[in-house]
């Protein structure tokens, strides 16, 4: 049965529904990135928790000063069902996240896709096919994109689709167009929705779950953060998952891994 939440999944797993809870964080860490990709004209950063639990990392993207390196330390040795009732919204996730890739793992579920070797461009572009083409919209339709990677909108601008860019941070694309940041007020008049993972980790996640419930609206969701969470909620809300565990595609230049969830619930 598809949780109604991210909470719900929360209460499932401290219920012992996919077993003890106790399990020890072995490994707690943040990732610091900048980037420009070469003939590109903006750069961006990323600030992402990961917590190790046995052979699985999950993730989340927190804001910078958001959690500090004493309290990443603290986590280290404290079982997953303390820090799923963390006061911090991005340590439960990480915590949910990395639990759920160990009892769960991407590699036994999942279509496993390898991004090439190559500079940080050319990874970011292969990424970003592998992740529109699980958009089940043709040519013409407007897509809702939260979470702004200018290589998704390169390739949605390459298949013909229009969309409308969202982001937190607002701004503009690398083509001068106008970043909004109200992803709610936005849905009505796109056609789908391509959304990163980190709506799950600020908390904005479940009013485009529910919007995708109640009209049958496609939902693909391409995920640093949460990659082991949000296939609980495919055919339900979520069409697709680009699930990407840690080590991300932008930490190296050799070959690098990603999974496609369609359509099958946990």
């Amino acid at each position: 049965m598809t949780p109604h939440s991210v909470e719900e999944l929360t209460e499932e797993v401290l219920s012992g529904r996919f077993g003890t809870a106790g399990v020890e964080v072995s490994v707690g860490f943040l990732t610091q990135q900048g980037v420009r990709h070469a003939a590109r004209e903006r750069s961006y950063r990323n600030h992402v928790l990961s917590l190790r639990v046995e052979d699985a990392v999950g993730s989340c993207a927190v804001e910078p000063g958001e959690i500090s390196d004493e309290a990443v330390l603290d986590y280290v040795g404290m079982p997953i069902r303390e820090l799923l009732r963390s006061p911090l919204l991005p340590v439960r996730i990480a915590a949910l996240d990395a639990y759920l890739q160990w009892v769960r793992p991407h590699r036994s579920h999942a279509e496993e896709v390898v991004i090439g070797r190559g500079n940080s461009l050319q990874k970011s572009l292969h990424r970003a096919k592998s992740v529109v083409d699980l958009l089940p919209v043709g040519p013409g339709r407007r897509v809702l994109v939260i979470g702004v990677v200018n290589s998704l909108l390169q390739h949605l601008r390459e298949r013909g689709n229009s969309y409308v860019a969202c982001d937190y941070k607002g701004g503009e694309t690398e083509w001068g167009e106008p970043v909004t940041t109200d992803a709610v007020a936005a849905l009505g008049d796109c056609a789908a929705v391509l959304a990163s993972g980190m709506v799950v980790g600020n908390g904005t996640f479940q009013p485009l779950l529910d919007h995708a419930r109640a009209t049958g609206k496609p939902l693909v969701m391409f995920a640093q953060s949460a990659s082991g969470i949000l296939p609980c909620f495919l055919g339900d809300g979520v069409t697709a998952v680009s699930a990407e565990p840690y080590p991300f595609f932008w930490l190296d230049g050799g070959p690098s891994t990603i999974y496609r969830y369609r359509q099958e619930a946990c």
